[in-house]
């Protein structure tokens, strides 16, 4: 279900135009609508969605439409802080309170005073700095790292996540008082696939743009195309979408674009790639197929047994030419030819590429730590070193990334 444009609220309009919102689906109407009536409030405001939705929007809303609007707005990814700095980041430092101190230095919260700062992927942040971030959301106070005294700021926070909170504090990985205190307000981004022909309104839209800026012909999409574009189920939402846009729109310039080509920018596994959706209860459920942790092990799973049957079979190649050196040399199966032998069931991941698992077929001796070491040496390659990027092909947050790209030394 769409919404006639001419139905929508004009101040919903109003704030589409400005942020440049595309889209009339009836739950993306009502996000922008309840950002416009709490944003006059000073309360603080939890946006929720699946990444790729578009979240970062919601705050600028709100602070547009705040009396704080003529103050500062500052935006914070808690997810690109390394755990030893995020403190001195957000709450600020004294001159010499750790090593490379060598001045005193505002945080965001002292730099933002007034105004309004945007915590995305708050589900990140440690505890320690959870509880700092509590004890400004109730007193307005905070300590800057190495001082004793403490300081006062007058700050609006609006955080994000894509990460079910509620699991989270089940599991002790985010307090539940910081949870209540963040949630006064909770906003509910939808997942691109349940948007209906604001999939279409956005492809027209992000292949006109690459037209203009790039002086290129303009792609136009045939029924067939259209059609492919409404029923994939996008699990990297608008920001995949635009990603594929903009490829077709490089390399097929100008013509008229059908099914056969948009396949041929999307994965090949899409029909069993299910993400989590994130309901308006708050609560996640599976759209189908398998969860990605349960499918990372049954991928590792499948490597080792592929390593053992090619052990085996190696072993047994190798049997005859220890009896008979003299006869014919016997040629090293390929991972083709093992395939050919071995039950293979190929697993949706967005871990290893065909290329990764070739890989690992070559490299029998390889441990888990080799596997997860070359997938994530393959995916910096493959993204230019551009690590955000890579977080988001290899599914897990940039601290992770981080820790694990200094613990094997891929720096």
């Amino acid at each position: 279900m769409q919404i006639n444009p001419m139905e929508i609220p004009p101040e919903v309009q109003q704030a589409k135009l400005r942020l440049g919102i595309v889209g009339n689906a009836p739950q993306l109407i009502q996000a922008i609508s309840r950002a416009i009536q709490v944003a006059p409030i000073d309360l603080s405001v939890l946006v929720r969605g699946e990444s790729g939705t578009g979240k970062e929007f919601f705050p600028k809303i709100i602070h547009h439409y705040s009396a704080r609007k003529h103050n500062k707005y500052i935006a914070v990814n808690c997810g690109a802080i390394p755990e030893g700095t995020i403190d001195s980041e957000l709450f600020g430092h004294e001159k010499g309170s750790f090593t490379g101190a060598i001045s005193s230095r505002k945080g965001y919260f002292e730099e933002a005073d007034g105004g309004t700062i945007f915590l995305d992927e708050v589900a990140e942040l440690p505890l320690t700095t959870q509880a700092r971030l509590l004890r400004v959301l109730e007193t307005g106070e905070f300590i800057k790292v190495g001082s004793s005294t403490v300081q006062r700021t007058n700050i609006r926070v609006v955080a994000a996540t894509n990460v079910d909170l509620v699991k989270a504090v089940e599991q002790g990985k985010f307090r539940e008082d910081l949870y209540y205190r963040l949630s006064t307000v909770l906003i509910n981004i939808p997942p691109l696939r349940d948007r209906g022909n604001d999939t279409l309104l956005l492809a027209r839209k992000f292949s006109a743009d690459f037209a203009e800026r790039y002086r290129t012909p303009a792609i136009t999409f045939d029924e067939s195309a259209r059609h492919l574009l409404l029923t994939y189920r996008w699990p990297g939402n608008v920001r995949q979408l635009k990603n594929v846009v903009d490829q077709i729109s490089l390399f097929e310039a100008g013509h008229q674009v059908d099914e056969s080509i948009v396949r041929q920018y999307i994965p090949a596994d899409a029909t069993v790639y299910s993400p989590t959706v994130l309901h308006h209860s708050g609560e996640h459920t599976s759209t189908g197929g398998h969860a990605y942790e349960a499918e990372r092990e049954l991928l590792f799973s499948m490597i080792f047994r592929l390593q053992r049957e090619i052990e085996a079979l190696r072993r047994r190649l190798d049997g005859p030419q220890a009896l008979a050196p003299h006869t014919e040399e016997v040629t090293q199966p390929t991972p083709c030819d093992v395939r050919s032998i071995v039950p293979y069931t190929p697993t949706a991941s967005s871990i290893l590429t065909p290329t990764d698992t070739a890989a690992t077929d070559t490299t029998p001796s390889m441990t888990l730590e080799d596997t997860e070491r070359e997938t994530i040496r393959r995916s910096l390659e493959r993204n230019g070193g551009r690590r955000k990027l890579t977080a988001r092909e290899l599914n897990i947050s940039e601290r992770t990334l981080y820790r694990k790209i200094k613990e094997y030394g891929l720096e």
